[in-house]
């Protein structure tokens, strides 16, 4: 008995061990997770300085300079300009944008569309009415329910129910968006000058035709590299932006300890009142170079793409902000004792043994700084011509590992030509400066306007928290706003001139897509006209496949009617295939295409309709072919496995009347069907021959086996070529569509291009648009 206990007990300590060692393994196994997800977080944060926080890192180079363009007056105004920079960085980056703005982001994506989608997500304020039922059940399409009391289901009533606020939210985003590419021109241009600029202290004797020279070399060959994406020259941002914080960290704790230690006064608000009550007209001008102190901020949100929020969020507050603090202040204790030298306050506070490693580290950030302005306005322009809102322009992705990481050749020369006569025809740096704030500013305005909505639809935030945001934020930046309007006439001109030629052409190119898809939709072809092709027409069939592409997601398009009235022939398949664009960052591969049945089965016609989100990129290649033909197989399958599909207006592989369940069954296809020309009416009659010969096969597989000789026989991509024409007689009208239109139509790339069909395969079909 004893031996027996003796064993139990042995057994269960034993198996108290085992259980031990196990839970300490898991608690091991745990801690390394943790740590494991540590060091990766502080990893990203690591990355994200070289494409995050360039711009906004390499202000101190050109801040002082602009607010005090002729040399300050006083060692107060010195005091009172850096306590206004160390509240503006606290408000604007660290408050606003690393732990508001960035929570808003639409799943790791960024900017004003990003924004814009999110809104579209959760308020029916698309313009293009081209979304359907279906597409709110892809798992990327989140959004929260709204309680129909709440203030904001009531703000979502009163958005949707007047065509004015749609059009006015979609004005704003097109507004940050065309600031925002101002903003890719202006921050090359001011960043390298600055950094170039330098070299005259050293170097007297040189000439500012010189280092304009040398800022433009520096541009071309930034803009030229961009071919090869940000994945493989970028590879050096992230230790550049780090040695360059770093440098100006240190020198600013230098020139506090070397220079004035009383310069940490600037802390107190009280110097921000004493600077403004005096109501010198300078003073209140001067702070549209303070508010140079911020820009780079939008980029740091537009740029979002690639990094966790927290991330971000880790690598500002633990190294940026302390960094930029320590660089402002350091700047001023040196100018507390040298007011006159403003202008090259950065260069002349440095030590004379560490003047040139710092040159170098500073052109290399100010070439970093660029590089992420211009990442930031390819992504935008991508996603703004997702929503319609942009011409087609190739895109090229750069990257296998990221998809955000494009190159737009078109875009990208424009913007070189235009950065290169910025800086070579505004030489002074002071109104390039006026014009970069100028931009940045509108764009941070747009976002507080966005914003509010966000909390209120989005984030369903009380309409108090909203108050407070708005009301904090517009007094800061509108107070900038009035500032920068002062300096209309000195330089802050360009941003209005640039933005507004971009607004055209986004505007009018939208305008014109929604008239044309507003005409498709009142032109299109009933099923009644569908369903009598063959008797009507002689209709014959030729073997292949044909795919029709429309803007339509519902309904035949006219393209068609005109095609088959002046060639009376189509293809043993036709599939209507639509490409759009939905108001999400992505679609699933496995949710991307939705497929349904155009009429009876012995029609052999299908729509397709092609999902993507405004990070995706449609290319038309095998790929493209192949995993649309799989969805159609599925399709077949799922059609005669549950009841079939309907002939209504809705995209289920499900839903069938029964009326039509009985059409289907009577009309099978035929295993051994000739692929030759065939009229509408000879397939009915081929198919009532050969049914008593397939009764014991499976419906399916016959079909199936008809759409595989047909797309061996050949597939043709059949593209409508629309002219638009307007027969009104108001001027704008005229010129918006049959001018401006008409060129953008004529210069930009075609769909038979942008999707890559071999001309071989390709079919175009001209018509007229009268709108």
């Amino acid at each position: 008995m004893m031996f027996w206990v003796e064993v139990q007990s042995g057994n269960l300590h034993s198996r108290s061990t085992y259980y031990y060692l196990v839970l300490s393994s898991l608690l091991m196994l745990f801690s390394f997770a943790q740590k494991f997800s540590a060091l990766l977080l502080l990893r990203l944060a690591y990355q994200s300085l070289g494409v995050v926080y360039g711009d906004l890192g390499t202000s101190p180079l050109y801040v002082f300079y602009n607010t005090f363009p002729h040399g300050a007056k006083d060692r107060e105004d010195v005091i009172g300009a850096l306590s206004l920079i160390i509240y503006s960085l606290t408000l604007v980056p660290l408050l606003k944008y690393v732990f508001i703005v960035l929570r808003a982001n639409d799943n790791g994506q960024g900017g004003t569309f990003a924004l814009y989608s999110l809104l579209c997500r959760h308020a029916n304020l698309k313009i293009i009415p081209n979304q359907h039922r279906t597409d709110e059940e892809l798992t990327t399409y989140s959004r929260a329910t709204i309680h129909e009391r709440s203030f904001a289901a009531k703000t979502k009533r009163w958005l949707e129910t007047h065509a004015f606020n749609k059009n006015s939210i979609l004005m704003l985003v097109l507004v940050g968006t065309c600031m925002v590419i101002g903003d890719g021109i202006l921050t090359p241009a001011i960043s390298v000058l600055s950094a170039v600029g330098g070299i005259k202290l050293t170097i007297p004797d040189v000439k500012n035709e010189v280092v304009v020279l040398v800022s433009v070399a520096i541009i071309v060959g930034l803009f030229s590299l961009q071919h090869y994406g940000t994945d493989r020259v970028g590879w050096l941002f992230a230790p550049i932006v780090l040695l360059w914080l770093l440098l100006i960290g240190a020198i600013g704790i230098y020139n506090i300890l070397n220079y004035d230690r009383s310069v940490l006064r600037a802390f107190s608000p009280v110097y921000i009142y004493r600077y403004l009550k005096r109501g010198r007209r300078e003073d209140w001008t001067s702070l549209g170079g303070i508010m140079l102190s911020i820009t780079g901020t939008e980029a740091l949100f537009a740029d979002l793409a690639h990094f966790p929020v927290s991330s971000v969020q880790i690598a500002f507050t633990v190294l940026v902000f302390p960094c930029l603090l320590l660089a402002y202040s350091g700047q001023a204790a040196y100018l507390l004792n040298n007011l006159d030298h403003t202008q090259d306050a950065f260069y002349r506070s440095i030590p004379d043994k560490m003047y040139w490693p710092v040159f170098v580290v500073a052109t290399g950030a100010a070439v970093v700084a660029s590089q992420a302005t211009i990442s930031a306005t390819s992504s935008i322009i991508k996603q703004a011509r997702a929503h319609g809102c942009f011409p087609r322009v190739k895109i090229v992705h750069t990257s296998k590992k990221f998809l955000g990481q494009i190159y737009i050749p078109d875009i990208n020369w424009i913007l070189m030509v235009l950065c290169i006569t910025v800086t070579a025809g505004f030489e002074n740096q002071s109104q390039i400066g006026n014009a970069y704030g100028t931009a940045v500013l509108f764009v941070m305005l747009v976002t507080t306007f966005l914003m509010i909505l966000i909390m209120i639809l989005v984030w369903h935030c009380h309409w108090i928290l909203a108050i407070i945001f708005a009301g904090v934020s517009l007094l800061v930046e509108l107070s900038y706003c009035s500032a920068v309007l002062f300096k209309v006439d000195q330089g802050s001109w360009i941003p209005f001139l640039i933005a507004g030629a971009f607004f055209i052409v986004m505007y009018v190119w939208h305008y014109g897509k929604l008239k044309r898809y507003e005409f498709e939709m009142h032109s299109k072809v009933s099923m009644a006209w569908v369903l009598g092709l063959g008797p009507s027409l002689g209709l014959v069939r030729v073997p292949g496949v044909g795919l029709v592409y429309t803007q339509l997601s519902r309904g035949v398009p006219h393209i068609f009617s005109h095609f088959i009235t002046n060639l009376p022939a189509i293809h043993s398949v036709v599939i209507f295939v639509c490409v759009k664009y939905l108001p999400v960052y992505t679609v699933p591969e496995e949710e991307r295409f939705l497929v349904k049945r155009i009429g009876p089965k012995s029609l052999h016609m299908f729509r397709c309709v092609a999902r993507y989100g405004y990070k995706d990129l449609h290319r038309r290649d095998d790929d493209f072919e192949n995993k649309l033909f799989e969805s159609l197989f599925l399709f077949v399958k799922l059609d005669c496995m549950m009841e079939g599909c309907s002939d209504s207006e809705n995209y289920s592989s499900y839903e069938q009347t029964p009326a039509e369940s009985n059409n289907n069954n009577e009309n099978t296809h035929s295993s051994n069907m000739d692929l030759s020309v065939m009229s509408v009416d000879s397939l009915e009659s081929d198919r009532s021959e050969s049914h008593g010969n397939i009764a014991s096969r499976p419906p399916e597989v016959d079909e199936l086996e008809f759409l595989n000789k047909c797309r061996d026989a050949g597939v043709v991509h059949i593209l409508g070529n629309t002219v638009v024409r307007t027969r009104d007689s108001r001027f704008f009208k005229k010129i918006a569509i049959n001018f401006i239109y008409a060129f953008l139509r004529k210069i930009c790339r075609e769909n038979s291009v942008l999707f890559n069909i071999p001309h071989e395969s390709l079919l175009t079909v001209g018509q007229i648009c009268y709108i």
